[in-house]
């Protein structure tokens, strides 16, 4: 569709600096018809105007609270050429930036590669693409395309496509086959196991790469100081954090998480590394239950749980779970050691987030103090104008009584 064709709708709120700052949100709210009919259905392209009538952006109708995801401030075409000219520089970055020994990286990371919606990850040899909102949802086929020409240059033969949540999701091969077992990856050089049909996300948690790589680091230092702690991954799903602190030379590690299959994959990839049997414990429990039964203390404890916020109308409970989650950790945590607490809550930033572990220390009387502050990696980017894509915070704590 040319521009001069496309829909058109007019801002009647002063977001006009916003928008041309990067934001790639626009509300549904926030606009009025400059056309009869403007936004149209999912997917077609609209031009917004500023409030004067001028072009401000370009972008798909969306569906829901979010009127339209902006793709461009530039008054061009929004085509197939804009949507490979953005693949092309999203796969660019990732080539020029990826870790050495490392062969699973998010290759498109939506707004922050200015493709909202679309999410490409890569574990080995294999890709997943996953579409957020009925508007890019209209324009798949065309990104399927693009992604089956150029992923076998990067040694992808299988694509697969990821849908729906719950007990609606849906994978299904575009390029190749659905894989008959978990993956096995390389992060940094550790071995890792992903189940791409049936594990969270698109497998597994890509954008703690750099924390996790953290751990291993701290850990490296705790048994080189004579010190080799006992460490608690919480929230462990398939043991990313464990098998960090593992290949550091942790003492002991146990990794708790419900996912009783979860855990075996760990315990698994455990084997993989090579690391000493019967240093690693699978404790498939609720946190809460095994914070509550446990009388030893650890020397790290890491405590990255799922999104307890993941809408305005639960963000009061999700701090109030924050909360609760580290009063009921950080006393089982060792005298002089650490905590490493995250959120992949969008809608609770990282002051509102530390606020939770402030309240927890005062209510469990532990004195903290912030050792170092971390987010996602580099293919996690985020625009400086659009403060709400800095989803993942961390902040490692030392503790003293």
């Amino acid at each position: 569709m040319s521009a001069s064709r496309t829909r058109r709708a007019r801002l009647n709120k002063p977001l006009e600096r916003a928008v041309s700052g990067g934001h790639p949100w626009i509300f549904r709210d926030a606009l009025v018809e400059a056309d009869p009919g403007a936004l149209g259905s999912p997917g077609e392209v609209v031009t917004v105007l500023d409030r004067k009538g001028r072009f401000l952006a370009r972008g798909l109708v969306e569906d829901g609270p979010i009127g339209v995801r902006v793709f461009t401030t530039e008054d061009r075409a929004l085509d197939r050429e804009l949507l490979r000219e953005r693949v092309d520089q999203a796969l660019q970055l990732r080539a020029r930036l990826a870790p050495p020994g490392t062969d699973a990286l998010r290759l498109i990371h939506g707004e922050g590669d200015r493709l909202p919606g679309v999410v490409v990850d890569r574990y080995a040899d294999h890709a997943v693409l996953r579409c957020d909102g009925a508007g890019i949802e209209r324009w798949r086929p065309v990104l399927e395309t693009l992604l089956t020409e150029r992923l076998p240059t990067l040694g992808v033969s299988t694509l697969l496509r990821r849908s729906g949540r719950g007990e609606h999701k849906r994978v299904e091969p575009v390029m190749g086959e659905l894989p008959s077992a978990p993956l096995e990856i390389r992060e940094h050089g550790m071995r890792l196991l992903v189940d791409l049909v049936r594990g969270q996300k698109t497998g597994m948690f890509l954008d703690h790469r750099p924390n996790r790589l953290r751990v291993r680091e701290l850990v490296t230092s705790m048994v080189a100081a004579g010190h080799p702690p006992r460490v608690a991954n919480l929230y462990g799903y398939t043991g990313g954090f464990s098998l960090a602190a593992g290949l550091g030379g942790a003492a002991k590690v146990v990794t708790v998480d419900v996912a009783a299959p979860a855990l075996a994959l760990a315990e698994q990839a455990w084997v993989r590394n090579e690391l000493q049997p019967g240093c690693h414990h699978g404790a498939a429990v609720e946190v809460e239950r095994w914070l509550a039964e446990q009388r030893r203390d650890f020397d790290l404890i890491v405590a990255d749980p799922p999104s307890f916020a993941p809408s305005r109308a639960t963000r009061d409970r999700g701090l109030a779970a924050y909360r609760a989650l580290h009063t009921a950790a950080l006393p089982r945590v060792a005298d002089g050691g650490l905590y490493l607490a995250a959120s992949c809550s969008s809608q609770v930033d990282r002051a509102a987030f530390e606020d939770t572990l402030r309240a927890a220390a005062r209510a469990t009387r532990i004195d903290l103090a912030v050792i170092e502050r971390g987010s996602a990696g580099f293919d996690h980017p985020v625009p400086l104008g659009f403060p709400e894509g800095e989803y993942l915070v961390a902040t490692l704590c030392r503790v003293s009584r």
